[in-house]
């Protein structure tokens, strides 16, 4: 069926769909295309809230929830919602600031409650007079909740979980321990696979355990499948030596199976190589998780290098599994011209994405990787994601294979992944880079008299920011209101932009002379670029397809943000810096027809 024949009740469908398995980014696309049909529906406007909401992107949502006019509707979700977002407010202030906030939300819940003595909204009012330090307020309307589900129909089935859920927070709320605990048994019984209600319920009453002094293993029963990025050694073809022989295919997968099925995994991030990747793809595919495949750059190349010399099979195997897989996502549109650096860095995208899905779903996040325990033959390869996982603080768990000989080890230097022979370019090296581009909206209308003032005290604030940075800036350019900034990695690249948008924030344009409306925008993005001479300006440059992509983001951005790449979100999910959030803003369209882009809005935390 065609998406233009779609009912707006097949997309509510559709949306919610999704959301239960806790991807709440497509869901938000799948919502916004469902309104691009049916832009009035108000399911859809606020199944396009709640995705943003439950995503993190409060301020985004929060924007949504009033362009949609959702505000004052009477329906119970709708209103509910509405304190949902007062509340993510609240949860991410401190001290007092949180506690005022925490009772201004608890208002807006109960007057939910009161009005229409839904369990929901009432249940979440007791929660925040907790945390609004008002506890005999919070064990009152904990007791109201109950006696609200004493009286409430148990003819449907669809809200089993959520009534188990709201037994439980109430009882957790009464320090009544062994309620509280068959209460979550139930709700476990109960969820259906909607791993988006698990993820909010377990954050919800994790607070209450901190609050109470409670174990938080006692919310053990709604713990949700775990992520997993998948990785490990190139099979080698039959016969032939390699550090993953063909004959230990049989055991390995053997223990792959075992170790997916024992970890409850139900998510896997990771490539497709002939070999391991393969195996750790069928293995998801087989036991119904979602497989969410990493390619470094184009299928058929991909293919030809790392999947066909495994030998017969293995290429219909690559084709069926990247038919079933989730989704597909393509790190780079670049040619692997020999260099491993773009494995590398679809490794890397493929952890951080495994990161932001766990994030999303309050889950365990682990890597799995097949491994002969040895050291990679070159820059990149399993040893080496391996030891970055680990270096991050994060688990892994190994799949031995048995120990190639060292002859083993030098074929297979010699034999796998071949150079392509690249004239013109034997001088240049690719590096992994963020990159930052940054315009002001309103540029083009300064007066001739304006502009030196503008190069002078704006350009020259932005270029004391710059400054401030040293070595971390590896290259800077400028033409006209331009910057072109490379940044050593994500994590600097992200606070360079956001003081650039503070320093222009302290500027008093109108005290200089010039146009209040004179903005900055700042498009961010990271990905594999050329280091080499530049040849015109006769100096080391950067250049190649990511350095486009990032110009192509900067007008697409609105004035006085930060734009990011998926990408570049995955980058600070690896990081690991509480400071930073990224949004999600949804699908956006890159300048001059360059395609759709994930992009998110790069903030810092309240806290």
């Amino acid at each position: 069926m065609l998406e233009q024949t779609f009912s707006a009740e097949e997309w509510v469908a559709k949306v919610e769909g999704v959301e239960r398995a806790g991807d709440f980014l497509t869901a938000y696309d799948l919502a916004n295309r469902g309104l691009e049909a049916h832009p009035d529906h108000l399911g859809l406007r606020y199944l396009a809230v709640r995705t943003l909401a439950r995503s993190g992107a409060t301020e985004q949502a929060r924007a949504r929830f009033d362009e949609y006019g959702l505000a004052g509707r009477p329906e119970v979700d709708i209103s509910a919602l509405g304190a949902r977002l007062e509340k993510d407010y609240a949860l991410e202030a401190e001290g007092a600031e949180r506690a005022s906030r925490a009772v201004i939300t608890a208002g807006l819940y109960e007057v939910v409650f009161d009005r229409t003595g839904d369990y929901y909204p009432g249940v979440n009012a007791a929660t925040m007079w907790l945390l609004a330090g008002k506890p005999a307020r919070a064990t009152d309307l904990a007791r109201r909740v109950l006696d609200a589900l004493s009286r409430t129909s148990l003819a449907d089935p669809g809200k089993a979980y959520y009534r188990a859920a709201t037994e439980a927070e109430a009882a957790l709320l009464l320090d009544d321990l062994d309620n509280a605990g068959a209460a979550l048994e139930r709700a476990a019984a109960a969820h259906g696979g909607d791993y988006a209600a698990l993820a909010t319920t377990r954050r919800q009453l994790r607070l209450i355990c901190a609050e109470r002094a409670i174990d938080p293993a006692i919310l053990a029963p709604l713990t949700p499948p775990r992520v997993i990025t998948f990785l490990g050694h190139m099979i080698s073809a039959p016969g032939a030596p390699g550090r993953f022989p063909a004959e230990s295919e049989h055991p390995v997968a053997q223990r792959i199976a075992a170790h997916l099925d024992e970890g409850s995994v139900g998510f896997g991030y990771g490539s497709l190589a002939c070999g391991a990747d393969i195996l750790f793809a069928e293995t998801l595919l087989s036991s119904s998780a979602e497989l969410h495949v990493v390619l470094p750059f184009d299928k058929d190349e991909f293919k030809r290098i790392s999947v066909k010399p495994g030998g017969p099979g293995w290429s219909r195997r690559f084709d069926d599994c990247l038919a079933k897989a989730t989704s597909i996502t393509y790190a780079t549109e670049d040619s692997y011209m020999g260099d491993d650096l773009l494995f590398t860095y679809a490794a890397r995208l493929a952890m951080g994405l495994a990161l932001l899905r766990a994030t999303f779903l309050d889950a365990e996040v682990e890597q799995a990787a097949v491994w002969d325990g040895k050291e990679a033959g070159g820059e990149g390869g399993t040893a080496t994601d391996v030891a970055f996982w680990r270096s991050i603080g994060m688990r892994s768990h190994v799949i031995d294979v048995a120990a190639p000989t060292a002859a083993a080890v030098r074929a297979v230097r010699r034999t796998v992944r071949q150079p392509v022979a690249s004239p013109g370019f034997s001088e240049h090296e690719r590096a992994i880079r963020a990159m930052l581009f940054s315009d002001f909206k309103g540029f083009s209308k300064l007066r001739e008299p304006q502009l030196p003032v503008f190069h002078k005290e704006v350009m020259g604030s932005l270029g004391a920011v710059l400054d401030r940075y040293g070595s971390d800036v590896l290259y800077r350019n400028t033409w006209g209101d331009g910057l072109f900034v490379v940044a050593s990695d994500a994590p600097v690249a992200a606070q360079l932009a956001l003081d650039l948008q503070a320093a222009m924030g302290v500027i008093d344009l109108k005290a200089l002379g010039l146009p209040a409306h004179l903005a900055l925008r700042v498009g961010a993005h990271v990905g594999p670029v050329f280091e080499g001479y530049d040849y015109v300006v006769k100096d080391s440059g950067y250049f190649g397809s990511h350095v486009t992509r990032t110009a192509r983001l900067e007008p697409a951005t609105p004035e006085g943000n930060v734009y990011v790449t998926e990408p570049f979100a995955a980058g600070l999910a690896l990081d690991g810096d509480a400071s930073l959030t990224c949004e999600y803003v949804g699908h956006m369209p890159a300048a001059k027809g360059y395609g759709l882009m994930r992009m998110y809005v790069l903030k810092r935390r309240r806290r």
